[in-house]
C-alpha cells in the first residue's frame, strides 16, 4: 500500500491505481433524504476521466488554474482529480470568501476556469468574475441561472461528466504519463491570519509524501481494515485536503462527507467513521457538551468521569499505576463504551491539527476511550509536518515525531526549521517572500519549538505573535487563550502586551453559560447589558483568576475587557479554519486595549 503512494508520479495516478483495484467498492458517499448513498471507485474514476476530457475540450491547455467553490461533497472530489487529470491546476477557495477575497485569488492566480456548486455561492463569485474579466467558463455542479454571462460561458454538470468513458479513460492515461510528482497540482491560498492571502504551490509529490508519511503510522499503529473518514473541515484547506481526501485515497478508504456543524454529531453515530481530522476548536465544543451531559447524571457518573480524568492525567506524566487497573476495568464497561458509542463506536484515531491542543483536551478525550492524535504542520509542508502517534508514545504536550521523510532542525532564534519533498514549490508569483521563506531548501516555518528528549516537537508559539513585553520577556498567546477558552465562563479570547508592562485579555462570554448566569441572578439575557453588570465581570474576572494561578508573573492577565461580539469569519475576525485574525481584531478594539493600560 505504502510502495504504491511512493512510487506514484502524480495524484491522479495513485486515485486511478486504487479505483481499478477498488472497483464496485464504496468510495464517497453524501446524506440524501434520509439515507446514505455512495458512490463506487469505478463510478468516480469514470467520472473523474469525462470531467478531464470535457474540460480538455473547453480549450483549456496544461497548467491552466481552475477555481474550485464548493461545500465538501462527492463533487469537489471529482473535480479536483478531474482537473489535475486535465493537466491544470486546481485552485480551492472558501465557500465563506467575499466578492473581494474572491477578486483576489482570481486575479492574482489568472484562473480561465471555475467551477461552483450552488446559486448561494456564485453570487460573491459572480461580482469577482465580472471584475477579473479572466474567467472563461462556469461550470456548475447544481443547476444555476442563466446570469448576463459577459465574457465567460455557463456549463452544467451533467455535460461534464459525459461522454465515451472509455476514450476518456485512455485519453488520461497518455496524459498523466508526463506528469511528475515536481509539477504543482493546485495552489492553495493561506488563510490570511496576518493579511492578503498568498497561493501556496503544492506540487503531487508535496501531497504524495504527506499522504504517505500519514499512512504509515495508520498502517503500523492501528492497521487498515475498511477504513472510513468523515470529511467535515473546509476542503479548500490544505489539511483537509491532504488529510481527508487523499490519505484515504491513498489507503483505500471510503470518504463521507457531513452534512455541517449543525449536524456533525447525528452524522458521526450515522456513519460510524474510524477516522476524523478536526480542529482543536471543535474537541473543545465537544469536550463542554460531554462534561455537561455527564454532570447531569448524578453522582455516579461525575464520580467515574473524575476518576477517568485522574488516571489519564497520571499516565500522562508518566506513572502509570497498578492501583488504577480495576477502575479502568469498571471505566471500560460503564463510561467509556456510551462515550465511544456518541462516536459512532469504531473510532480508531481523531485527529487534531491546524491551531494548538490544549493538552488537557487531549487528557480528556484519551480519559474517554477516544485515541487523540496532535499534528503539527502548515500549508507551505504539504500540510503535515508531524504527529503523534502510540507507538512513539503520546504526549499531549507534543505534536509528535516527523513524518517519514521529513527532517527538522531548530534556528538560534529557536524557529522551526523544515526540509523533505512536502516544501512547497514556492508562493505562487511571489519570488521574494518565496526567498525569504525557504532558505538553502529549509523552509521557515515561523513557529517556535524545541524537540524533546524523544525525538517529539513541542511548539512554543508563532514567531511573528509571539508578545515581548517592555522589559523584552518573551510570552505565548496561544498557550493563554487556549487556557482562557477552557474556562466555562469564556467562548473566545485574545490577548495582547506586545511592547506593554504586561498582558491584558479581550474576552468573548460563552452563550450558554451567560444564559445560565442571568437565569440564577434572575437578570433578562442581553450580552450587552450582562456585560454592563459588576458581578457578571466579576465572575468572568474570576475565570481568568483561575487561569492566573498556574501562569507565570509575567503571563498573567492583569487586565481584560469584552468583545461587541463573537470572533467569526462573517466579520472576519476568524479564518474558515477557526484561528483569530490577530490584527483585524487589534485593529478593531485598539482602542478599547489601549484603554486597560490606563485603568
Amino acid at each position: 500500500m505504502l510502495n504504491d503512494i511512493d512510487n506514484a508520479n502524480n495524484l491522479v495516478e495513485l486515485f486511478l491505481t486504487r479505483a481499478d483495484a477498488k472497483g464496485a467498492a464504496p468510495f464517497l458517499g453524501r446524506k440524501a433524504g434520509a439515507a446514505w448513498v455512495t458512490q463506487s471507485w469505478e463510478e468516480v474514476a469514470s467520472q473523474v476521466c469525462l470531467m478531464a476530457q470535457n474540460l480538455r475540450e473547453l480549450g483549456l491547455e496544461p497548467g491552466d488554474r481552475v477555481a474550485l467553490v464548493s461545500e465538501n461533497r462527492p463533487e469537489w472530489c471529482i473535480s479536483d482529480l478531474a482537473i489535475m487529470a486535465a493537466g491544470c491546476i486546481t485552485v480551492p477557495a472558501y465557500i465563506t470568501n467575499t466578492e473581494r477575497d474572491h477578486s483576489h485569488i482570481l486575479d492574482n492566480s489568472g484562473a480561465r476556469a471555475v467551477i461552483v456548486s450552488n446559486e448561494k455561492l456564485l453570487q460573491p463569485l459572480h461580482g469577482a468574475i465580472q471584475a477579473t474579466g479572466i474567467v472563461e467558463h462556469v461550470i456548475g455542479i447544481d443547476d444555476l441561472k442563466r446570469h448576463q454571462a459577459g465574457s465567460f460561458e455557463f456549463h452544467d454538470w451533467s455535460r461534464m461528466i459525459s461522454g465515451d468513458a472509455a476514450q476518456a479513460r485512455k485519453a488520461v492515461d497518455a496524459r498523466i504519463a508526463s506528469i511528475k510528482r515536481e509539477d504543482t497540482a493546485c495552489i492553495i491560498y493561506t488563510s490570511g491570519t496576518g493579511g492578503a492571502p498568498r497561493g501556496v504551490m503544492q506540487h503531487h509529490g508535496s501531497i504524495l509524501c504527506n499522504a504517505a508519511g500519514a499512512a504509515e503510522i495508520l498502517i503500523d499503529d492501528f492497521g487498515i481494515k475498511d477504513e472510513r473518514f468523515l470529511s467535515f473541515l473546509p476542503l479548500s484547506h490544505a489539511y483537509e485536503h491532504t488529510g481527508g481526501q487523499y490519505l484515504p485515497i491513498g489507503v483505500g478508504a471510503e470518504i463521507f462527507y457531513a452534512e455541517g456543524l449543525e449536524k456533525l454529531a447525528s452524522n458521526i453515530e450515522e456513519t460510524r467513521p474510524t477516522i476524523m481530522v478536526v480542529v482543536p476548536r471543535l474537541f473543545e465544543v465537544l469536550r463542554a457538551r460531554i462534561m455537561k451531559q455527564v454532570e447531569k447524571q448524578g453522582r455516579l457518573a461525575n464520580f467515574l468521569m473524575d476518576r477517568a480524568l485522574t488516571i489519564s492525567e497520571n499516565e500522562s506524566g508518566g506513572k502509570k499505576r497498578k492501583r488504577d487497573l480495576p477502575m479502568n476495568f469498571l471505566l471500560e464497561r460503564t463510561l467509556r463504551p456510551k462515550i465511544r458509542k456518541r462516536f459512532g463506536g469504531r473510532m480508531k484515531a481523531m485527529v487534531s491539527g491546524g491551531a494548538p491542543l490544549n493538552p488537557e483536551v487531549g487528557n480528556f478525550f484519551e480519559a474517554m476511550g477516544l485515541t487523540m492524535l496532535q499534528g503539527y504542520g502548515q500549508t507551505e509542508a504539504g500540510p503535515v509536518i508531524s504527529c503523534n502517534r502510540p507507538a512513539a508514545g503520546l504526549k499531549m504536550d507534543t505534536v509528535g515525531p516527523p513524518l517519514r521523510g521529513v527532517e527538522i532542525r531548530i534556528a538560534e532564534d529557536g524557529e522551526i526549521l523544515c526540509r523533505g519533498e512536502l516544501v512547497m514549490k514556492g508562493y505562487w508569483r511571489n519570488k521574494a517572500e518565496t526567498d525569504r521563506t525557504i532558505v538553502d531548501a529549509w523552509l521557515h516555518t515561523g513557529d517556535i519549538g524545541h524537540l524533546d528528549e524523544a525525538g517529539r516537537i513541542v511548539i512554543t508559539d508563532r514567531k511573528k505573535d509571539m508578545i515581548v513585553n517592555d522589559k523584552g520577556d518573551n510570552v505565548a498567546p496561544q498557550k493563554l487563550e487556549g487556557m482562557l477558552t477552557l474556562q466555562p465562563e469564556i467562548a473566545q479570547a485574545m490577548v495582547s502586551g506586545d511592547k506593554r508592562p504586561y498582558v491584558v485579555g479581550l474576552i468573548v462570554p460563552d452563550t450558554e453559560w451567560s444564559i445560565e448566569w442571568a437565569r440564577a441572578n434572575d437578570e433578562k439575557f442581553d450580552m450587552a447589558e450582562l456585560q454592563d453588570l459588576p458581578a457578571f465581570k466579576s465572575a468572568v474576572r474570576g475565570a481568568i483568576d483561575r487561569v492566573n494561578k498556574d501562569l507565570s508573573v509575567i503571563e498573567k492577565i492583569r487586565q481584560f475587557a469584552f468583545a461587541d461580539e463573537p470572533f467569526t469569519i462573517d466579520n472576519e475576525e476568524l479564518t474558515p479554519k477557526q484561528s483569530i485574525r490577530r490584527h483585524k481584531i487589534k485593529e478593531r478594539y485598539a482602542e478599547r486595549i489601549d484603554g486597560l493600560y490606563k485603568a
